[in-house]
């Protein structure tokens, strides 16, 4: 949905003279129903709950922004906090972490794909910070293990005589 409000314009009489061509309207985009000077939208109950979702995940996104910010500028951001998990990582990772999550944003629509992408991208950061977090973990990433090149022959072809 481009625009949240079609370029129709109805009029409260309108509305009330032919409800039901409008609420046929209203299935496929968005009316504007005035009275007087005021204005009233008219959209589907799906549209708004979606509408509502994208607010409240927008704030959630904004929050995450801003703690990797405030992390970038040295400010101290405590284990409490909802997304302190951010503090195990570097500068360069914070910032590439700034960059997927911009970047993903930036494409969503009011679409559940699209926010579940967004998920994705958090859940795998959220999980990193763990893992690095976890001193067990850090010390088996950490191992310098020399790892022995094995050559393998030359596969034999059965049929060949």
């Amino acid at each position: 949905m481009n625009n949240i409000y079609s370029d129709e314009l109805i009029t409260a009489t309108e509305l009330n003279r032919q409800p039901g061509r409008v609420l046929d309207k209203a299935l496929e985009n968005p009316v504007t129903i005035t009275r007087n000077d005021q204005s009233f939208a008219l959209l589907r109950r799906e549209d708004v709950a979606l509408f509502v979702k994208a607010a409240q995940r927008s704030k959630e996104i904004v929050e995450l922004l801003n703690t990797a910010f405030r992390l970038l500028l040295k400010q101290k951001i405590g284990s409490e906090h909802p997304y302190g998990w951010l503090r195990v990582f570097e500068s360069d990772e914070l910032n590439e972490f700034i960059d997927e999550l911009i970047s993903t944003y930036r494409v969503v629509d009011l679409s559940e794909k699209a926010w579940d992408e967004l998920d994705a991208i958090i859940y795998e950061w959220h999980e990193s910070a763990l893992a690095i977090s976890n001193p067990e973990l850090e010390a088996a990433f950490n191992q310098n293990h020399e790892v022995e090149e094995i050559v393998l022959s030359k596969p034999q072809n059965e049929n060949a005589a």
